[in-house]
């Protein structure tokens, strides 16, 4: 009996340890999709140029090449949490999951903006799960399990309402732990809990975006104190960067199509 005992006790703590081997940080990302524009004219806000008949002569082929552009940076990327900023309305984001090879479940909010730009997240359902979503001007909250624990996502387009977001939610709910990803040039990570992941990255001289000669992090991902980070970086592949010049291959240099994914290049993150 004591040797059965013996055996199901070491059963047990070889289990325990491999699962605790077996776990892994969690990779999240923000993507910049540098306005990801269906083709039909909207009734909400003037999106003239982004139509067959427009300034841009934005159409179902140009559509369909930036769609499967997105969709391979999501699927390059193979992390459980892609943020996107720069999509239209939920049809957008819809052509973008159905694109991506990976499984991808998404989320989407209409922020009523002046020009039609929403937020979206692709999440692995295994992996996130989202219990409750606030939308506010150039930001959107979304709370929910993350492997197993509980964070609010602050997603943000707007480096002023990012700061905003942040001091209501520690103010009101200093025990959330905060994942601000986007812009947030504006905020002192420190003075909040945070960490900023890319702040090594920016140091190096790497950025999201390539702006007036050189490289700057427009887009950043803050992580609460209460997380590790374990690496993080921007996210660039020979299939985003022009050859010629070596910046992000636009979509449009003014009114001239170039077929690429756009100004911006994914910033991610590794945390645990």
């Amino acid at each position: 009996m004591k040797t059965r005992f013996h055996l199901l006790l070491c059963m047990l703590l070889v289990s325990g340890c491999l699962h605790a081997s077996a776990r892994r940080p969690t990779g999240i990302a923000f993507y910049d999709a540098d306005r990801l524009y269906d083709t039909l004219p909207s009734p909400f806000y003037n999106d003239d140029d982004y139509t067959p008949q427009g300034r841009l002569r934005w159409n179902t082929e140009r559509y369909a090449r930036k769609i499967r552009q997105t969709a391979a940076v999501a699927d390059s990327l193979a992390l459980p949490l892609v943020a996107l900023w720069g999509v239209e309305n939920e049809a957008v984001v819809r052509d973008i999951a159905a694109t991506c090879e990976s499984d991808y479940t998404y989320l989407h909010r209409t922020l009523n903006s002046l020009d039609g730009m929403d937020f979206a997240l692709l999440y692995h359902g295994d992996r996130f799960f989202p219990e409750s979503v606030a939308e506010g001007r150039r930001y959107l909250t979304i709370e929910g399990l993350l492997d197993g624990e509980p964070v609010c996502l602050i997603l943000s387009a707007d480096d002023r309402t990012a700061q905003w977001a942040v001091a209501d939610l520690r103010e009101e709910r200093p025990e959330l732990k905060l994942l601000v990803l986007g812009r947030s040039e504006g905020l002192d990570p420190e003075a909040y809990g945070l960490r900023d992941a890319h702040a090594d990255a920016a140091r190096a001289g790497r950025g999201s975006a390539f702006v007036r000669g050189r490289w700057t992090m427009r887009h950043r991902i803050l992580a609460d104190t209460a997380f590790r980070i374990r690496s993080a970086d921007v996210y660039a592949r020979r299939y985003l960067i022009d050859p010629a010049n070596g910046m992000p291959t636009p979509t449009y240099s003014g009114r001239s199509y170039r077929g690429g994914a756009g100004r911006y290049l994914p910033v991610f993150a590794y945390i645990e």
